[in-house]
């Protein structure tokens, strides 16, 4: 595949790797790569991709819900709350990936969350400011390129700065597929329907302060 485009039967053209799944279709196309300001997406987006490592994101995003319901929606104070039993509960959970290191991380960086927030404001306003600026961005954005942007300097250096403050489960992969996600970068390949409008939401996006 030389374009990384994938065409409708009304040919509409989309990124390939969304496979042509409706539930990842819809990801695809309503969430990947527009700008997102709210803490508590950032915090739960973060968290998944974590739970991600060694796995499909479409693994993680058929479970989502599970994940929401398991993790009290993802909100950081209550999860400061959760000990040992909810940790053993967690693990018997089959409608999530059972995996003790990765639970434990997201009590952890739960706790890390509270403090960053003190520290900086918000989570938002912290990883924005590791948004690339346009001139570190490929001139042009085609299957190729993307298979290059494992990660990038940026991904690599906000990554840094959370471990620094005590995060785990955020190397530069992880993160670089959180900014992809949550619209610090627009990864959709030129000819992709969803490219231009997610530029112009990037354009319109207030940037948290």
């Amino acid at each position: 595949m030389t374009t990384g485009l994938r065409f409708d039967a009304d040919g509409t053209a989309s990124c390939w790797w969304h496979g042509g799944h409706d539930d990842y279709r819809r990801y695809h196309d309503t969430e990947w790569g527009r700008p997102v300001g709210d803490d508590i997406r950032l915090f739960e987006k973060l968290c998944l991709e974590g739970f991600q490592s060694g796995l499909s994101w479409h693994t993680i995003l058929r479970k989502r819900e599970n994940f929401r319901r398991a993790f009290r929606g993802f909100d950081p104070e209550t999860l400061c709350g959760f000990g040992a039993a909810e940790v053993q509960a967690l693990l018997q959970d089959a409608g999530i990936v059972r995996h003790r290191g990765k639970i434990e991380s997201v009590l952890n960086n739960a706790r890390r969350y509270l403090e960053l927030r003190a520290e900086a404001g918000s989570l938002a306003a912290f990883v924005w400011r590791f948004e690339p600026p346009p001139e570190a961005r490929p001139a042009s954005f085609d299957h190729a390129t993307l298979k290059t942007l494992g990660k990038t300097a940026e991904s690599t250096a906000l990554s840094k700065a959370l471990r620094q403050r005590g995060w785990s489960f955020v190397g530069p992969t992880t993160v670089y597929a959180f900014m992809q996600s949550c619209g610090l970068v627009n990864d959709h390949v030129e000819g992709c329907a969803c490219r231009p409008a997610c530029e112009a939401l990037r354009a319109a996006f207030v940037r948290p302060r």
